[in-house]
């Protein structure tokens, strides 16, 4: 028995046999050498292999955009994009004269250097793109040596499909009633690999490093997509244990219809609002299934980074309107686009800044690419007709880059109005609380603000001074720190002076454990992955809000993290027995 701790990609527990898929795995490549009179012959080779290769790859996107979406078929338009690249095209002319050999060799040395590169960035981004290169390569190559490979399309039965990296046209082709989990050595949550798992429903966990080289084909394996946790061969048991956990999985997600229309509110009758974070418009339909009350981050970076270029207006302005009409009359937060940091656009930002996480990021990027930002705002104010828009600037410092940001917003509508475009009234615009120093001072930002969100999860690590992703230091990132309850203490209270809510869009908001912290401290609005939706909706039922307002008064006065932990286990278990329903 072996057990592997991966990345979480897609929710859901599952037992089953593998199928253990190598077929991406680099085939020997022949290499030899050519006469300089068949260098032409070998490049019109490939120009012939790239043709029949666009071919393949406009069947694919056709296919994305019937059974997915416009917005995840720019997969695959931007590997036609690299098909279409002069500059490599060029480099591989020049390397076939230059070299003389094969025309596969070549190709693959050039796209394998590439592909290299990417692995090799800081930017976890960036080395999930290395999977698009191989994409393209495989395929341009399964061509010129003329190699049929199996296609997961003709699986014929069920199976939990293992793989090193999975390409994005494998995972949009592949057999998804008969793939019941996916785990994979390599990617991450932002892969196009989870993006589409998540999509089409299939647990996934990524990340793995080696299980394709610890797993036998048909081997039993247990993999739960919610913790990231997967076991090869289990003994009986850890089977029994997950056995268990799948019915109190199944049981739980029966019994969200049962708490789905239940109003969010405490014992004593105090009201607040749960919603929903998102990332990707597929992912709307799915959390009025959790009951969610809207929409309160709405991330936008797909759009400026998942296709390998900047969506233009009329594609944000339709993934936008999509997710509005998906959602009805609840309100849909977006987000600004968020890039910088871990998320970069190789076009427009520097892949080797010192401290990007302190960096070009944000809204200090859109404010220093008005154009690019006035694109977004116009697409917003556009999509606002098709339901109830709001919008929110993340990584505000002070009052100067909000002041900054709304004439930029107060320029978009000017800019719609002259084009005859229409948006709605009265559009809310919210500010995030991420930095310490617009927490320090949301009394001045609440003077611009319609609403306040707080992202949790930069406002810990830039306040506690601790990189979440660094082993070394990541356990000190402790949502319970006194310093990081004082700052979110004073930025409701601050909201609230203001006469406007606060909002909570970070990972804090959806851990059920700290729900009547966050209630007593007087949050108004929880947002989260849906998943957490019903869990953190029985706390608050179960709860009095005189008891978390009690809880949250002592948690400010503890001097250490462990005494705000203690009390939260001390009322957990004071309050067990309460009625969740």
């Amino acid at each position: 028995m072996i057990k592997f701790i991966g990345i979480p990609a897609s929710p859901g527990i599952v037992i089953g046999n593998t199928f253990l898929y190598l077929e991406n795995e680099n085939n020997e490549i022949p290499r030899y050498s050519i006469k300089k009179n068949q260098v032409e012959s070998e490049w019109k080779r490939l120009l012939l292999a790239f043709k029949e290769a666009a071919e393949e790859i406009r069947g694919l996107r056709e296919k994305a955009e019937l059974e997915i979406s416009k917005e995840q078929a720019a997969i695959f338009a931007a590997h036609l994009l690299m098909l279409e690249d002069e500059e490599l095209l060029s480099e591989i002319q020049v390397r076939l004269k230059a070299e003389c050999q094969n025309i596969e060799w070549v190709f693959w040395n050039i796209t394998h250097e590439l592909s290299q590169k990417l692995i090799a960035a800081a930017d976890p981004y960036l080395r999930e793109r290395a999977v698009d290169i191989a994409d393209i390569s495989r395929r341009v190559l399964n061509i010129l040596l003329k190699i049929k490979k199996f296609s997961l399309a003709d699986l014929n039965r069920d199976v939990i499909l293992a793989v090193h990296d999975l390409l994005p046209s494998d995972t949009l082709l592949m057999n998804k009633k008969r793939v019941k989990g996916l785990v994979m050595d390599v990617g991450g949550r932002t892969s196009h690999t989870a993006i589409l798992a998540r999509a089409f429903d299939i647990p996934a966990v990524l990340g793995l490093s080696s299980i394709t080289r610890e797993i036998q084909d048909g081997e039993k394996i247990v993999m739960d997509g919610t913790s990231g946790e997967v076991i090869i061969a289990p003994d009986r048991a850890v089977l029994k244990r997950y056995e268990n956990a799948i019915g109190q999985y199944k049981k739980m997600v029966a019994g969200f219809s049962s708490i789905r229309e239940l109003p969010s509110e405490t014992t004593d009758g105090y009201r607040v609002t749960l919603m929903a974070n998102i990332e990707i418009p597929e992912e709307a339909g799915h959390v009025l299934d959790y009951g969610a009350e809207g929409i309160g981050l709405y991330r936008s970076e797909f759009l400026f980074i998942s296709p390998g270029k900047i969506a233009e207006e009329e594609e944000q302005y339709r993934a936008y309107s999509k997710v509005l009409k998906a959602m009805g009359d609840l309100p849909v937060t977006i987000r600004t686009v968020d890039v910088g940091g871990d998320k970069i656009i190789p076009e427009l930002q520097n892949m080797n800044e010192k401290n990007p996480l302190l960096g070009w990021r944000a809204v200090r990027f859109s404010l220093a690419h008005s154009d690019i930002f006035k694109i977004q705002l116009r697409a917003i104010l556009r999509s606002s007709l098709e339901g109830r828009a709001r919008v929110m600037f993340p990584m505000i410092s002070g009052i100067e880059e909000l002041e900054t940001a709304l004439s930029l917003w107060e320029e978009a509508k000017a800019e719609c109005r002259t084009q005859e475009q229409a948006f709605a009234d009265n559009i809310p615009v919210g500010t995030m609380i991420e930095i310490p120093s617009a927490a320090m001072t949301a009394d001045i930002l609440a003077e611009k603000s319609d609403f306040f969100s707080i992202g949790t999860n930069d406002l810990i690590q830039y306040s506690i001074a601790v990189d979440r992703s660094n082993e070394k230091v990541n356990y000190l990132a402790q949502p319970t720190h006194p310093a990081v309850l004082r700052l979110l203490k004073m930025s409701i209270d601050a909201a609230h002076r203001g006469g406007i809510q606060a909002a909570m869009c970070g990972e804090m908001a959806g851990d059920a454990a700290l729900s009547p912290l966050l209630l007593g401290l007087g949050l108004d609005i929880f947002s989260m992955g849906s998943l957490a939706i019903p869990a953190v909706k029985r706390v608050i039922r179960s709860a009095s809000i005189e008891s978390c307002r009690t809880l949250a008064e002592e948690a400010l006065k503890c001097r250490y993290t462990k005494e705000v932990n203690a009390l939260l286990e001390e009322w957990q278990r004071e309050h067990e027995g309460g009625k969740a329903e």
